[in-house]
C-alpha cells in the first residue's frame, strides 16, 4: 500500500504515525476554498458540494456497517477489531470475485 484516503479527523496523529512508521501517503480530501470562506475572502456556497475521492472513505464505512459485529463497537481489544475489519472486507472481496466468475 502506498497511499491512503482518510477523513479530515485523521489529519494530525495518524498522518504523521502512517508517514513515519509505514512510509504511506495520507490524503485527506477537503473543500478547496476552505480557507477562503473562513477568512471570509469568499461567499460560502449553498447546498451540496462534491469532495473529491471523499466518496471512497464513505462507501467503505458504508460497506463495514453492514457487518453486523461492526455495526456497533462490541469489541474490548482493538485487534479484535481490526481482524472483523479484515473479516468483513475479506468477504466483500470474496463475494466479488464469485460473481465475476459467473
Amino acid at each position: 500500500m502506498e497511499m491512503l484516503w482518510a477523513e479530515g479527523a485523521y489529519t494530525r496523529g495518524f498522518r504523521g504515525w502512517a508517514e513515519e512508521e509505514r512510509g504511506w501517503r495520507v490524503e485527506v480530501p477537503q473543500h478547496p476554498d476552505r480557507q477562503l470562506w473562513r477568512s471570509r475572502l469568499e461567499e460560502k456556497p449553498c447546498g451540496l458540494l462534491v469532495l473529491p475521492r471523499r466518496w471512497v472513505v464513505e462507501r467503505t464505512f458504508a460497506w463495514l456497517g453492514q457487518a453486523r459485529r461492526l455495526a456497533k463497537d462490541y469489541e474490548r481489544l482493538p485487534e479484535i477489531g481490526v481482524a472483523m475489519i479484515h473479516w468483513a472486507m475479506s468477504r466483500i472481496m470474496l463475494r466479488r470475485l464469485v460473481g465475476a466468475a459467473r
